[in-house]
């Protein structure tokens, strides 16, 4: 039998992805958890009525024996619901920045709110599998990386990890993004009349994806400028990283760090050296493409990082967890 599995927020664009990837999961089994009254449903042809809906309530999750529970919500809607759903006896993936954090202190810094379920922040799992995937294996509640941060800590870590940056001259993300990543709800900087034919810069040196990116990376808040773009189409992101590196690195020698670290792993592509990924390569998949090129006699370094942020960024990334937590192969409905 197929893993029962609950999606809160099906309706966004995140939520939406996963009742698209999951209906055609080999091993589980999506359902509508409805956690708000909500009219706007995308029309379904005669003779396909989709996955079964059910309250999402603790009663309904226990009742129809629901094994894991996506929320593809707000952060205080996963707040409210994580708890129910725990104690429901499912798993639970959670894809808003509720859990990310790790503390109530940095949470509060960076999304200027309280956290409401602190002993939960304190025990969940950053689900970013390349780097925690045995604790991934073993966790009731993972919390989903943000879309940005995914992007940078691939490219990033493995280069803090193996001291070849130097950390002193600062490293630069110039990270775009498509419009998807702002969410469904509709707002004046997302309608398409301020897209279209534009780019903007936003949040500047205070977007909340930052910590999560020097948590994961070992940097420091210092030694890291980020700025995210709004780029006139639906999805994908293309990350340039700048930084220097020590005397002795060439793009050859960058590409085996990358290689050595990222040996076996299924949904990590990298690039000959001077080569870079596009949008393309990675759109509507949970891959994430890594080109890098170096100039040894400046120590100036670019790598390029691309993923779909509904995909490795979002909803591909949370089947993955999903997968490890329940003991299916990890590429299972995702390659």
């Amino acid at each position: 039998m197929k893993t029962r599995v609950g999606i809160v927020g099906f309706r966004g664009y995140s939520g939406a992805e996963l009742v698209r990837l999951l209906e055609h999961h080999s091993s589980a089994e999506p359902w509508l958890m409805e956690h708000r009254a909500d009219s706007a449903d995308q029309p379904r042809p005669r003779g396909h009525a989709g996955p079964p809906r059910i309250p999402c309530t603790q009663e309904a999750a226990r009742q129809e024996k629901i094994g894991l529970v996506f929320l593809a919500t707000p952060a205080d809607v996963s707040m409210e619901l994580a708890p129910a759903m725990l104690a429901a006896g499912a798993l639970v993936v959670d894809l808003s920045g509720a859990f990310r954090l790790r503390t109530v202190e940095n949470y509060a810094k960076w999304y200027k709110e309280q956290h409401t379920q602190p002993k939960l922040l304190a025990e969940a799992v950053y689900g970013l599998p390349e780097f925690y995937r045995d604790a991934v294996r073993q966790a009731p509640l993972v919390a989903n990386p943000g879309c940005y941060p995914t992007a940078a800590n691939l490219a990033i870590r493995p280069m803090v990890e193996s001291g070849v940056i130097d950390r002193a001259a600062g490293i630069v993300c110039d990270a775009k993004s498509g419009v998807s990543g702002a969410g469904r709800k509709p707002t004046l900087k997302t309608s398409f009349c301020e897209v279209t034919e534009n780019f903007s810069a936003y949040n500047i040196l205070g977007h909340r994806h930052v910590p999560e990116v020097l948590l994961t990376s070992g940097l420091e808040e210092a030694q890291f400028s980020f700025t995210a773009h709004l780029l006139p189409l639906d999805r994908g992101i293309l990350e340039t990283i700048y930084f220097r590196v020590k005397p002795g690195s060439d793009g050859e020698s960058i590409l085996r760090i990358y290689e050595d670290r990222y040996k076996g792993e299924p949904f990590v592509r990298l690039y000959d050296p001077g080569h870079a990924p596009d949008l393309r390569s990675v759109q509507r998949t949970n891959l994430c493409g890594i080109g890098v090129k170096v100039d040894a006699a400046t120590g100036r370094a670019v790598v390029v990082s691309v993923i779909d942020n509904l995909g490795k960024g979002a909803a591909g990334q949370a089947i993955q967890n999903m997968n490890l937590m329940l003991g299916y192969p990890e590429t299972e409905g995702l390659l």
